[in-house]
């Protein structure tokens, strides 16, 4: 079985035979403007995971890398049926939604003495103390809880038989290379195995591979054992919420049929084509803005750093596409319920 095209180039691949979404040039070219001033006034930086994120963990130990592999195994598919129908969850006097609720639940539960991060402990949860740890502070519950629950067995299981029960060793193992730790992610864990079929090729996406590495370095602050070299091999994370902020700034653009069904609210399968257009464009469109975001640092005769990259990249259009909801909303995201966003 051929191997399948890793993200980057399964973005260029799904870029150049796209029907329905169009990486805009004009646009790239302005939002990587946008963004070069953004980073010369240090506002796009690998500290921002943390300092600009409370929930996340604040140290940089064994316990925070659990924490994050534990967070990103159940990263996906918070999106609400409405603004009406969200889940919500308080946490130290604050609601949180979307990703930030099952932070908050998982701080929730930490608080009160339960050993939700460990490997030991999530691999047999029960439905009943699954349920109690997302509880939700809103009448709409968390959506997908039994896969939910069946992928936290099934992970659990494999890092206790493969790893000593510990996410540290995984990176340990990857030897200071996001990729090779992004591999073995993919290859060990089933959930994180986001591919599809376009044009007859077979392209990965791995949109919670990825993060899981993007916060692996965020959590570790890119030092020792998170100092990854090639981190910008790494591309954006293909969700439902970048594409819209790349849409809004103009660097994709959606046929009027598609554009249709976006407001309309239709409700995507993972794996249709469109949904595939939109994550691939995605990636390429973020690609080329780090190609273009290059060259505006020659122009000006500076040295971009190795720290702007298509993760931080991300990172900031998904705290935009958040911030900024009622703005952006004029192209709504695309809806597909999966375990691989």
């Amino acid at each position: 079985m051929a191997q399948p095209l890793p993200p980057r180039e399964a973005g260029k691949f799904i870029a150049e035979n796209s029907k329905d979404v169009f990486v805009e040039a004009a646009g790239v070219r302005s939002l990587a403007e946008k963004l070069f001033e953004k980073i010369g006034r240090n506002e796009i930086t690998l500290k921002g995971w943390k300092s600009l994120h409370e929930l996340n963990p604040q140290d940089s130990g064994e316990d925070a890398v659990n924490w994050v592999f534990f967070a990103d195994t159940l990263n996906f598919s918070f999106w609400s049926e409405s603004e009406e129908k969200k889940y919500m969850v308080k946490y130290k006097g604050k609601e949180y939604s979307g990703y930030w609720s099952i932070c908050a639940a998982m701080n929730r539960t930490l608080d009160e003495g339960i050993p939700l991060t460990t490997a030991s402990y999530y691999s047999s949860i029960t439905l009943e103390q699954l349920k109690h740890v997302l509880r939700s502070d809103s009448d709409t519950p968390i959506p997908m809880i039994e896969e939910r629950l069946e992928i936290l067995h099934q992970t659990g299981k494999i890092l206790m038989e493969k790893f000593g029960g510990s996410y540290l060793n995984c990176i340990r193992m990857s030897r200071n290379s996001a990729v090779k730790l992004m591999q073995l992610v993919v290859d060990n864990f089933p959930s994180y195995q986001d591919e599809g079929n376009f044009k007859g090729k077979t392209v990965a996406f791995y949109k919670r591979a990825q993060i899981l590495v993007g916060d692996t370095w965020g959590v570790l602050e890119g030092k020792d054992d998170g100092c990854f070299h090639d981190i910008q091999n790494i591309t954006m994370f293909a969700d439902y919420r970048i594409p819209q902020a790349l849409a809004h700034f103009g660097a994709m653009k959606y046929s009027e049929e598609l554009l249709k069904k976006l407001k309309e609210g239709w409700l995507f399968r993972n794996g249709d084509v469109e949904e595939m257009e939109i994550r691939g464009c995605s990636i390429w469109a973020v690609e080329l803005i780090c190609e273009q975001l290059q060259k505006i640092f020659e122009k000006h005769g500076k040295p971009m750093s190795n720290e702007i990259n298509p993760v931080l990249i991300d990172h900031f259009l998904w705290d935009y596409a958040r911030d900024y909801r009622n703005e952006i909303n004029a192209i709504p995201f695309h809806r597909v319920r999966c375990i691989y966003y």
